[in-house]
């Protein structure tokens, strides 16, 4: 399914590539915020949201910390 998705926004136009990248990206940061948040609630510390996205804690603290501190 993957597979099929790539092959179809890389035959689109540009602007519709480039709007579908930009609704995926606006909904993969929705996401990311709610479980940042859901982790935050269940007592996850700011360096085990930051090891689970790959990133530095300063990094996910810089971007969530006064929503979820």
């Amino acid at each position: 399914m993957t597979t099929d998705l790539l092959t179809t926004a890389a035959s689109a136009e540009p602007g519709d590539g480039l709007r579908a990248v930009r609704s995926l990206h606006e909904l993969a940061d929705r996401l990311e915020g709610l479980h940042v948040g859901r982790a935050r609630a269940l007592g996850w510390s700011w360096q085990q949201v930051a090891d689970a996205l790959g990133v530095s804690r300063q990094a996910v603290h810089k971007k969530y910390g006064k929503r979820f501190g």
